[in-house]
């Protein structure tokens, strides 16, 4: 398994949004259209800057993640609409692509101290999947999402 992260473009958008999680997860992510849609609608104010991503596994698109920040701070560092495709689940690919995407967030801003991220109550998997990776519960809720943190200068990645 080689991961790579590759910026969403006119290239590969298409056959980024036909991309699709398992019936039951559709309730816990958004698709990557929507994520998509966030880049140029920007919910989240003008002063956060979205960054998409499709994930691959060598030249094969196996899901999708996007960054998206506030300039000059150091926890305002997200992880969003993170998903793989319901054909490569259960494979890795998660967890493979969740250390890229840290090392990139840190090698791209040396400031950051905390990478934070939503995760719906429900969603046992991703929990799990956060939790053993160091992300911890801030105790935040927003609506039906819980949001947790992981920090950059415990990390080890």
């Amino acid at each position: 398994m080689t991961i790579k992260l590759k910026p969403v473009t006119r290239d590969n958008w298409e056959e980024a949004i036909q991309m699709k999680v398992i019936e039951w997860q559709r309730d816990f992510v958004p698709s990557a259209a929507v994520s998509l849609a966030k880049v140029y609608i920007k919910p989240d104010g003008n002063a956060v800057e979205y960054i998409p991503f499709s994930i691959y596994d060598n030249d094969k698109m196996v899901g999708f993640i996007m960054h998206a920040y506030e300039p000059d701070t150091v926890n305002m560092y997200w992880i969003n609409g993170f998903f793989i495709d319901q054909k490569y689940q259960g494979r890795g690919y998660g967890r493979a692509a969740l250390a890229v995407m840290i090392s990139w967030i840190k090698t791209k801003f040396p400031k950051c101290e905390e990478i934070r991220l939503t995760v719906h109550k429900d969603n046992r998997h991703a929990k799990n999947l956060y939790k053993n990776f160091g992300f911890m519960p801030t105790g935040e809720i927003w609506g039906e999402e819980e949001v947790y943190y992981f920090s950059v200068k415990r990390s080890y990645l």
